[in-house]
């Protein structure tokens, strides 16, 4: 196989054929890039991290405090987590996927961000499904039922709309919100990527669970288009306990 195009890994999933790859694009200087697919979905590249950074950094710079557990949703290439932990205050890191081969490349260092989050002791990886932990009244922590979290990031939908499974509908209704919002410290932040626009619909199912919601627009370079690409992320936050 031409060293211009590997692919690294090829599983059978429940979701679809997952496929990792690296190849070289000539057309930016022999730039290495890995790409990640799911059936006929492209699910992530490396040439595109902007906003998954963005959805650490957006997500986090709300919170008050010094010492936050977090739970990212969706590892993918590892970009979000990573930028998780650049935060000191990030005492521990949860990541949940549903896709165990997603974690074994990063166990295994096939993609290039697994050392930071494997060898970081504060970072634990969960092969679960997140929307169902997020329902479930035990929470993302299988070894500590009803632990609370300050901070909620997740990518793994393309938006709220665009899903990659019909069944995960109704985490972004108000009933799945407010069983996330259950998980979360008071003052706790849930950020959102989503591929497409602003969605005013959905900005309202978040103010009907949250103190506060705000969609962010994030643009980028896009060197295929040679244009700016944009993506969104949302940022709502839990109410204070006034009781305390």
């Amino acid at each position: 196989m031409s060293r211009d195009f590997e692919e690294l890994d090829y599983r059978k999933t429940a979701l679809g054929e997952l496929i990792l790859r690296r190849r070289r694009m000539l057309s930016l200087g022999g730039l290495e890039i890995y790409e990640v697919k799911l059936g006929e979905a492209f699910l992530m590249s490396s040439l595109f991290h902007e906003v998954e950074e963005s959805l650490a950094r957006l997500g986090l710079g709300e919170l008050a405090g010094e010492r936050w557990d977090v739970v990212v949703g969706g590892l993918g290439l590892g970009y979000t987590a990573v930028a998780a932990l650049e935060h000191r205050q990030v005492a521990s890191l949860l990541v949940v996927d549903v896709l165990e081969p997603v974690i074994e490349w990063h166990r295994q260092g096939l993609v290039p961000l697994g050392g930071k989050l494997t060898g970081d002791p504060r970072t634990r990886m969960i092969h679960a499904d997140f929307f169902a932990l997020a329902k479930s009244p035990g929470g993302f922590d299988p070894q500590h039922p009803g632990r609370r979290f300050h901070a909620v990031l997740l990518d793994i939908d393309h938006s709220p709309r665009n899903l990659l499974h019909p069944r995960n509908a109704a985490f972004y209704e108000a009933d799945g919100l407010r069983a996330l919002s259950a998980h979360l410290h008071p003052a706790g932040i849930f950020a959102l990527w989503s591929d497409d626009p602003p969605d005013d619909e959905f900005l309202q199912q978040l103010g009907t669970v949250f103190a506060s919601a705000r969609a962010h627009v994030v643009t980028f370079p896009n060197p295929l288009t040679e244009a700016e690409s944009a993506s969104t992320v949302y940022v709502a936050c839990k109410a204070t306990d006034r009781t305390g």
